[in-house]
């Protein structure tokens, strides 16, 4: 089964997210976002599987994301923000062919395999 997990290695949820995968056997494709960024397809794209919308991707967490949710920003404004602050995203989050999810709390992440 092929898993992507769209990580950031400062998390220690998302950590564990991928040591738990790997336990079940799972090698999955790793995506450091907050080096590579992201593109409007790929947020739309996890928006639609998690079933969450663009607003359920923010991390509540961050100052920045908190403020778009305060402001009662619309999907493009969060998209847009999200590609200039990628931080600014839920984290971890597995996709695969089943599906994708937020991996909070860390189990979740195998509903997707």
């Amino acid at each position: 089964m092929s898993v992507t997990v769209f990580h950031n290695p400062k998390c220690s949820t998302s950590r564990n997210a991928i040591a738990l995968l790997r336990e079940k056997g799972v090698e999955p494709t790793v995506v450091e976002y907050l080096k590579t960024g992201w593109d409007r397809a790929t947020l739309e794209r996890l928006a639609a599987r998690t079933g969450v919308g663009m607003a359920g991707l923010l991390r509540k967490k961050e100052a920045d994301a908190k403020a778009l949710l305060d402001a009662g920003a619309d999907d493009d404004a969060i998209i847009a923000a999200a590609i200039a602050q990628p931080i600014l995203i839920e984290r971890p989050i597995a996709e695969t062919a089943k599906g994708a999810v937020i991996g909070r709390p860390v189990e979740r992440v195998l509903d997707v395999l």
